[in-house]
C-alpha cells in the first residue's frame, strides 16, 4: 500500500509539471440570454463546466465572472444586458483584459463567442457595436449561431437568411460569417448535432499557439487531436526505454522502467485532460495489474502473453523493453479516451477499477502484440 500512495504521489506530481507546461485556454462567451450558451459549452467542454452558477468574480464591480476547470478558463457576464449595458461592460471587459495582458499568457482572455440564436430571427444592430468593441479589445471573435435546425445535411433557410445578413454587415468575426451549429441533438424532433468541429477548428485557428495544448486537453469534440499528441508521447518515452534497455535488465530490476512510464501517463492523461485524482487513482489500477507477490507490474504484465519469448536468460532487452512501454501507452491512451468521455464510472458516478483493470488488461495484449509484430504505426 505504501508503495501505490508513492506511486500516486509520483504520478500527481508528474502530472502537475505537465499541466503547468499546458496552460490554460481561456475563453469568453457572450450573448443573450437564452442563447444556449450552457448547452454549447457542455458539448465542447463536457458536463463538468458551464456557464451558469460560475466561478469568482474578477472585477470590483461583479459583473465578470470567471470559473476555472482543469485547462479551460470561461469567462461569463451576470447583471449587464448587452445593448442595454454595453459601454459599462466593454469598459469592465477592456480594464479587466488589460490588467490580464500584463502577466502570463494562461491568464490572458485568448478568443472571444458571442452567440446568436438562430430561431431568434434577427441580428440587432447593438449585438454588432459590441462584437466590434471586442474586436477593438484585440479578442479574435467568433460569430455562433446556435439551435439552427437542419434536415439531411442542410441548415433551415432562415438560419441561412440570417447568417448571410450577418456576412454582410462585414464584422470583425473570424471567417467573416457565424458558425451554424446544433449543440445537442433531439431524438423527439430528429435534429442531429453539427457544426461543432467547424467551431473548435476555428477557435484552435485563432488561438495563441502557447496555449493550443490547453485547448486540446480541455475540448471533448475533437479525439483524434488528443490522440496525436499522446501518440507522440508514448514514442518518446519507448525511445527512453530502449536506451535504459541497451544493457539488459534483469527481471528483478524491472522497475526502473517504471520512472519512465509513470511520466509518460501523466502526460497522456494531461493531454486527454482526465483530472488528476481520476488520472492518479486509474493509474495504479493499471501499473499494478497481476503484481502480486511483490513482483513488478513489469514481470506482471509481460506475461499477459503467454510464450511471447519476451523474457530470455532472466533479462529484459532493449527491445522488450521499448515494446512493453509502447504497449503501456497505447493501453493507458485507451484508458484516458474513456475517462475523458465520462466512462468506465460505476453507477454511483465513481471510478469503477474493474473497469479499468479489464480495458487496460485487454488494450494492452493487443498492443504488445502489435508493436512486436511491427506494426506501431498506428495510430492509438
Amino acid at each position: 500500500m505504501a508503495e501505490d500512495s508513492w506511486s500516486q504521489e509520483a504520478f500527481r506530481q508528474k502530472w502537475q509539471e505537465q499541466a503547468d507546461t499546458m496552460g490554460r485556454f481561456n475563453l469568453a462567451i457572450f450573448g443573450k440570454t437564452g442563447v444556449g450558451k450552457s448547452t454549447l459549452i457542455n458539448a465542447v467542454f463536457g458536463e463538468e463546466v458551464a456557464p451558469t452558477g460560475i466561478g469568482e468574480p474578477v472585477t470590483k464591480e461583479d459583473h465578470l465572472y470567471l470559473h476555472l476547470a482543469g485547462f479551460l478558463g470561461l469567462l461569463d457576464t451576470r447583471g449587464l444586458e448587452i445593448g442595454k449595458d454595453t459601454d459599462e461592460l466593454i469598459s469592465e471587459l477592456g480594464e479587466y483584459v488589460k490588467r490580464m495582458r500584463e502577466g502570463e499568457l494562461a491568464e490572458h482572455i485568448h478568443v472571444a463567442w458571442y452567440c446568436v440564436r438562430a430561431t431568434d430571427r434577427r441580428f440587432e444592430d447593438t449585438e454588432a457595436e459590441f462584437i466590434r468593441q471586442l474586436h477593438k479589445l484585440g479578442l479574435p471573435v467568433i460569430a455562433v449561431m446556435t439551435q439552427v435546425p437542419s434536415r439531411h445535411g442542410e441548415h433551415h433557410g432562415d438560419a441561412v437568411t440570417l447568417a448571410e445578413h450577418m456576412a454582410e454587415l462585414d464584422l470583425p468575426i473570424v471567417g467573416g460569417r457565424p458558425i451554424l451549429v446544433m449543440a445537442a441533438g433531439d431524438d423527439f424532433t430528429g435534429q442531429v448535432e453539427h457544426g461543432l468541429q467547424d467551431l473548435l477548428d476555428a477557435t484552435f485557428r485563432v488561438a495563441p499557439e502557447g496555449v493550443e495544448a490547453a485547448l486540446a486537453a480541455a475540448q471533448k469534440i475533437d479525439m483524434g487531436r488528443k490522440r496525436k499528441q499522446a501518440q507522440n508521447v508514448v514514442r518518446v518515452a519507448s525511445s527512453l526505454a530502449l536506451t535504459v534497455g541497451a544493457i539488459p535488465i534483469p527481471i528483478a530490476d524491472a522497475g526502473v522502467l517504471i520512472p519512465i512510464q509513470l511520466g509518460m501517463m501523466a502526460k497522456v492523461a494531461a493531454i486527454y485532460g482526465v483530472r488528476m485524482e481520476t488520472a492518479a487513482l486509474a493509474s495504479t489500477v493499471a501499473t499494478t495489474l497481476l503484481a502480486s507477490a511483490g513482483k513488478s507490474a513489469v514481470v506482471g504484465l509481460l506475461k499477459l502473453i503467454p510464450g511471447a519469448g519476451t523474457i530470455v536468460g532472466g533479462v529484459i532487452s532493449a527491445g522488450v523493453a521499448a515494446s512493453f512501454t509502447l504497449a503501456v501507452g497505447y493501453a493507458w491512451a485507451a484508458v484516458c479516451g474513456e475517462l475523458t468521455q465520462g466512462r468506465l464510472k460505476d453507477a454511483n458516478g465513481a471510478l469503477d477499477s474493474e473497469m479499468v483493470r479489464e480495458l487496460f488488461q485487454k488494450q494492452f495484449a493487443i498492443w504488445f502484440e502489435t508493436v512486436r509484430a511491427g506494426k506501431s504505426g498506428s495510430a492509438i
